[in-house]
């Protein structure tokens, strides 16, 4: 079963912080999981004063903020008064395609009837289970971004993805012509083929792992199983080619208190380019933005930006 959350600690490869200094982190946090934000916040703020990593260093929690679809900025906790905000922004589908680029938006095309029957089980998911309800970036996934403490500094982003039929028909225009998108992997990526981790990002590979990702948080985390043709959606993914690559291998450790030893979690970082027909991917792609995708993304791992192709 798949955690339903993710930790994104900043891009930074920096390991210690000084005494008072502020950094953000952001939460994302998937479906029903959003019911346990309070949760959250109250475990952050245990965790900063029993001390984290092998040197237990403490922190405090000092405020939390959702960032809208706009980026725009919501209080939703602060140490000073320990208030919970009641409203969280929360990114629906449709947005998730207003940010993808103008070529991009024209060529979406969702056309098969696994996706259409993805978008209606998920209009269906947002009547009956508010909490699932829509955000910006297509599926089944509520998102809270943006955590600081000191040492780490709080601050947060709660969203809440889910599909509709909107969110398909603003970005399902048939169009057969190629186009190019190029992934920039901003976190070690672990994508398993046949059995083992690979350095090879296929896109074929790339969507495997996706698909995998998002039925498992979507079986688990808003009680909704995904009826689409995967095998189907593979194939066509076959037929979509690497045209560039500049990615390294980024051997990641990390130390685990509860083993009381450091573990390995390496991955590919850099970025890949593909041409073919990916518009009905695209959906897919941009709630991996949000979600990760690969090994290890409750830690942040598998974290990527879809860049525009010039």
């Amino acid at each position: 079963m798949p955690h339903p959350f993710v930790i994104e600690p900043p891009v930074t490869q920096k390991q210690s912080f000084a005494p008072d200094e502020i950094f953000t982190f952001h939460l994302i946090l998937i479906g029903q999981t959003i019911d346990y934000l309070p949760y959250f916040i109250y475990t952050f703020t245990e965790l900063g004063k029993q001390g984290i990593g092998q040197g237990r260093g403490k922190y405090d929690v000092l405020q939390v903020e959702g960032i809208g679809s706009d980026d725009e900025i919501v209080p939703v906790y602060s140490n000073k008064d320990q208030k919970l905000a009641s409203h969280y922004p929360i990114i629906q589908p449709q947005q998730m395609n207003a940010r993808l680029p103008e070529a991009f938006c024209e060529v979406t095309n969702p056309g098969s009837r696994g996706e259409d029957q993805f978008s209606t089980t998920f209009q269906e998911k947002q009547q009956s289970h508010p909490i699932c309800r829509g955000e910006n970036q297509s599926n089944p996934f509520h998102q809270a971004r943006n955590w600081s403490n000191p040492p780490y500094h709080s601050a947060e982003f709660t969203t809440n993805p889910e599909r509709t039929k909107g969110d398909v028909e603003g970005a399902s225009r048939e169009n057969n012509h190629n186009s190019k998108i190029t992934i920039s992997i901003l976190t070690p990526l672990r994508l398993r083929f046949d059995g083992h981790i690979t350095d090879k990002i296929e896109f074929h590979i790339l969507i495997r792992n996706l698909l995998r990702r998002i039925s498992s948080l979507s079986y688990f985390h808003c009680n909704e199983k995904l009826e689409m043709d995967f095998k189907g959606l593979i194939e066509k993914a076959k037929e979509i080619r690497q045209t560039a690559t500049d990615i390294t291998w980024f051997d990641w450790k990390r130390y685990s208190t509860r083993q009381e030893e450091w573990m390995s979690l390496g991955g590919v970082t850099g970025t890949v380019s593909y041409e073919g027909k990916v518009a009905e991917f695209l959906p897919f792609l941009r709630l991996g933005e949000y979600v990760h995708v690969g090994k290890g993304t409750s830690f942040g791992l598998g974290k990527y930006e879809i860049l525009k192709e010039m």
